[in-house]
């Protein structure tokens, strides 16, 4: 009887322990300990730009112990929304979505929000207001190239524009800035515009169009970024027009930086991949965890040259 009364305040001991320290991870939240989980869809992987953001992304997410997801919509839209559809059913804590489009990415942003799952624009905006967004403001970088281009040529020249895929954001609001300086210069002519869709290839075939139609009229091309800058100098360089034409575009990817030493690509906007990249994961952890964080987050252009570009090839 004395053994079987010891044994029963032992057993009730162990239970009352159990039940204590049970209620000990209650108090610090269902998910106490649990990795945070992030989903994030990029435009496109084949885009060395986006592929520096995501690259930081990751190394952040790693750094802050938090579990990323990255897939890529390969610049569909109709894409994009579905990936954050597969998030949202996967219970992420945060989404971070770099826009394929403004219009056409925007319900993917109500899905997220509607679903009470905080939603992070990088680099580039939809319609529909996200839960924050972290970037910079395109139109500037448009403005910087531009007013390059008019200084260079003293007000007076024959532009083209190589416009970014149609319908996002950067290319709409490059096309706005650029359009802005053109109009405070009129010595400046348009000679035409089109869109090289991001990618140097495509951008070279382009170019060697624009050569053909207009040769020795040209006197700047202004590309949204610096894979059609690249591809814009390569068949300026075959026709042997290159030291004829001003080449400005945008990002400052290392091709590109590596081109405005050697002085193939007259200059380049140098925007913060980095930042960029890790803002956002920094961003959607706040976020997730209800904690302040700001609903925008603006990272300044820089324009590079052959005179400074030393101090970004460092970076």
């Amino acid at each position: 009887m004395k053994f079987n009364a010891v044994y029963a305040v032992f057993i009730a001991g162990v239970i009352l322990l159990g039940c204590n320290q049970s209620g000990g991870s209650e108090s610090g939240g269902e998910n106490a300990g649990k990795k945070l989980v992030i989903g994030a869809t990029m435009l496109s992987m084949q885009n060395e730009f986006i592929v520096n953001v995501s690259d930081e992304m990751e190394s952040r997410a790693k750094a802050l112990d938090v579990e990323l997801i990255t897939v890529d919509a390969e610049r569909s839209a109709l894409k994009q929304v579905e990936q954050v559809e597969s998030f949202i059913a996967q219970g992420v804590d945060a989404i971070i979505m770099n826009p394929c489009e403004v219009e056409a990415s925007s319900p993917a942003v109500k899905l997220a929000m509607n679903a009470k799952i905080p939603i992070i624009n990088v680099n580039s905006e939809t319609s529909a207001k996200p839960t924050a967004f972290v970037g910079s403001d395109d139109t500037e970088s448009a403005r910087i190239a531009m007013k390059y281009i008019a200084e260079k040529l003293g007000g007076k020249g024959n532009v083209l524009i190589m416009h970014g895929f149609m319908g996002q954001a950067a290319q709409l609001k490059r096309d706005a800035g650029a359009k802005e300086v053109l109009k405070a210069n009129p010595g400046l002519k348009l000679l035409a515009e089109q869109s090289g869709e991001w990618d140097r290839a495509k951008a070279m075939s382009l170019t060697e169009n624009w050569i053909q139609s207009y040769g020795n009229q040209i006197n700047a091309i202004f590309a949204h970024n610096d894979e059609m800058g690249m591809g814009a100098v390569k068949a300026l360089e075959a026709a042997g027009l290159k030291n004829k034409v001003i080449v400005i575009s945008v990002d400052a990817i290392p091709d590109a930086l590596q081109a405005v030493k050697k002085g193939t690509l007259d200059a380049t906007i140098y925007q913060n991949a980095a930042q960029q990249g890790g803002t956002a994961i920094e961003t959607a952890i706040k976020a997730a965890k209800k904690e302040a964080f700001k609903k925008e987050v603006l990272i300044p252009f820089q324009l590079v040259t052959k005179e400074n570009v030393g101090e970004f090839l460092k970076q």
